[in-house]
């Protein structure tokens, strides 16, 4: 398939670039190359996929709606990937328009190029932050998610909402997919396990917010996009509307799914900064702090629907994602 994706020098977008290219497929790659992190990184990142045979990159920023018009109507892809977009819960507080620009304004110009252009189906980055002030876990696409605590979760709440909207009115097969704290190799410097890494080899404190007290889905990196590729080659089906009864959130008369991809396993804060203590060799410095801002206490996916309909459900343990991250570090930095 010829397969765009956006994001492509990102986190995500990187590996599952890397991977539609090892099966095969031909992969479009625009990315903004931003300095939300240190840009390096992403050139980096992008370098290896240029090696590739099947890889071709244009800079562009999603936001830039004539730039997107012309980019789709000259490649013409079959499938859309979209991975880029402003991440962030924290950043959101400082920077709202980037969320805005990125989120919103960015995701409806891939709505109208995937519209005008035949796409055959769009899988999109959601995030678990769409859950929000939800208490009861794990969480589940049946349950509501109308409670947001941060702009980059509402953005993203936003997302699922306008995808839904285009399939409705313009038979748009759209699958969101909700990420739960993602992590692994070549990942976001402004992630915890990336700042932890840093900071203890350092030798310099770690900020450990709700005093520790936190649970996360921590989810690596290869679960993830093995869930994305399988979810891409399943193309959304409407569910029958019998009159009898209403449709959950997670069901649709149009070609629309939301899914999560977590590890269906949530780790306590403390205990994934031992695991990676131990696989650094040194001790962590802790500076215990209050809950922050758009923080939530937990997250834990209900990964059910993933697994009835692609057979697939993650299970890497933090112990191994978190030493395969920490032999990655070494080797980029020179550690």
């Amino acid at each position: 398939m010829r397969v765009l994706v956006t994001g492509a020098a990102g986190f995500i977008g990187f590996h599952t670039s890397l991977r539609l290219l090892s099966r095969g497929d031909e992969v479009f790659g625009i990315d903004n190359l931003n300095n939300y992190y240190n840009p390096q990184l992403k050139h980096d990142r992008l370098a290896q996929l240029l090696e590739r045979d099947k890889f071709k990159f244009e800079q562009l920023d999603i936001s830039d709606r004539d730039g997107m018009d012309r980019y789709f109507s000259r490649n013409k892809p079959d499938r859309v990937i979209h991975m880029a977009a402003q991440a962030g819960v924290r950043y959101s507080l400082k920077n709202p328009h980037a969320y805005v620009d990125s989120n919103l304004v960015g995701f409806t110009n891939i709505l109208e190029g995937c519209r005008h252009n035949g796409i055959e189906h769009l899988v999109y980055a959601s995030s678990s932050s769409v859950y929000g002030s939800n208490k009861k876990l794990p969480f589940s696409v049946n349950d509501s998610v109308d409670h947001p605590v941060s702009l980059y979760a509402a953005t993203k709440k936003a997302n699922e909402l306008m995808a839904h909207t285009y399939s409705h009115l313009y038979s748009l097969p759209a699958t969101g997919l909700r990420f739960f704290t993602v992590y692994g190799p070549w990942g976001r410097p402004d992630m915890a396990l990336f700042l932890f890494t840093k900071a203890i080899l350092d030798g310099e404190p770690i900020d450990v917010f709700n005093f520790g007290r936190m649970q996360r889905d921590f989810t690596y990196i290869d679960d993830i996009v093995e869930g994305v590729v399988r979810v891409l080659d399943r193309i959304p089906e409407p569910v029958a509307f019998d009159g009898g009864r209403t449709f959950t959130p997670a069901e649709s008369a149009c070609p629309y799914k939301v899914y999560n991809i977590g590890n269906h396993s949530p780790v306590e804060l403390l205990y994934f900064i031992e695991v990676l203590e131990k696989c650094l060799g040194k001790e962590a410095k802790k500076n215990l702090l209050p809950i922050q801002p758009g923080d939530v206490p937990a997250t834990f996916a209900d990964v059910d629907a993933l697994m009835r309909d692609v057979g697939f459900k993650p299970d890497t343990p933090v112990e191994v994602g978190i030493a395969r991250f920490v032999e990655w570090y070494r080797g980029y930095f020179g550690v």
